[in-house]
């Protein structure tokens, strides 16, 4: 019988702890303003990884009042796709203490993709692209949308 106690609370912590792990991480997921405010990135999941797309623009249309494209893209068959729903951050991983790595950002008025590293704290996400390694690159602090 204490064999099967001992069992039972060994998959009981477990299966808690796995819970509240997933619950942590998931902290991620909503949507979050750039630092001009002109663009909403929705963070969501997909198995056990994280994306973002572009789901509101301030200015959706161009100079001709056409909706705007991915124009800068270095794929010319990827040009004319739609900016808004452009899938912007993809496949981070949850790296403990509020980490997403291993992930990348687009860029659309580059067209340049990076390496992307992202830190949670509390209702702001750090947000660091780079080329190699993260001392060369460049940081952004998005805002949750309320």
């Amino acid at each position: 019988m204490t064999k099967n106690r001992l069992l039972f609370s060994l998959l009981f912590t477990f299966l808690f702890s796995s819970m509240a792990f997933a619950q942590k991480a998931d902290a991620i997921l909503g949507s979050w303003a750039n630092p001009s405010g002109e663009d909403h990135i929705l963070i969501y999941k997909k198995g056990n990884k994280y994306f973002g797309k572009l789901d509101w623009i301030k200015y959706p249309n161009d100079e001709t009042g056409r909706p705007k494209t991915d124009k800068n893209n270095p794929d010319e068959a990827l040009r004319t796709r739609p900016e808004l729903g452009l899938e912007l951050l993809k496949d981070f991983v949850y790296d403990e203490d509020n980490v997403y790595d291993d992930g990348t950002i687009y860029d659309p008025k580059n067209g340049k993709t990076y390496s992307c590293k992202m830190t949670l704290e509390g209702n702001t996400l750090k947000i660091r692209g780079y080329i190699g390694i993260s001392l060369f690159g460049r940081s952004e602090t998005w805002t949750r949308v309320k």
